[in-house]
């Protein structure tokens, strides 16, 4: 839980330095749990009126089910920034662009940033700070950069 205040408190739309693998994934773990929990009242809701052919949100979908559509529509645009300022800062600890999580637009490109996403920190300082590991053994070649 401290990673996933981390991130909203002090990063909340941060796209410099890096990120380790803790700080990401205990995020996103946290930030799944409570979407899931957000969606669990008026998911079967929307789900049997798309069954039956309607389509978007049914207008009958009141009480507690449309209060928590209500905030998992508020929460999702809350957090929308941090998501991906952290995931910017994840592609940078492991040495890539910010830009490459652009890939989830593609195909099958949410595959190759699920690896990136689960690298190891580069060993070394890179252009995007030291390593948060604090276990920096120098400067990293400039070839990599």
């Amino acid at each position: 839980m401290n990673e996933y205040m981390k991130v909203l408190k002090n990063n909340y739309a941060n796209f410099r330095g890096r990120a380790r693998r803790r700080e990401y994934w205990m995020f996103t773990l946290i930030n799944t749990i409570i979407m899931v929990l957000l969606a669990l009242p008026w998911y079967p809701a929307y789900m049997s009126s798309v069954s039956q052919g309607e389509t978007g949100l049914p207008i009958g979908l009141g009480g507690v089910a449309g209060i928590f559509a209500l905030l998992y529509v508020l929460y999702a645009l809350a957090i929308f920034l941090p998501s991906l300022a952290v995931s910017v800062r994840r592609l940078h600890d492991t040495g890539k662009s910010g830009w490459w999580y652009l890939l989830n637009l593609i195909p099958f490109g949410s595959i190759v940033i699920l690896v990136f996403m689960v690298l190891d920190s580069e060993p070394r300082a890179n252009k995007w700070g030291p390593n948060p590991k604090g276990l920096d053994t120098g400067a990293a070649p400039a070839a990599n950069w």
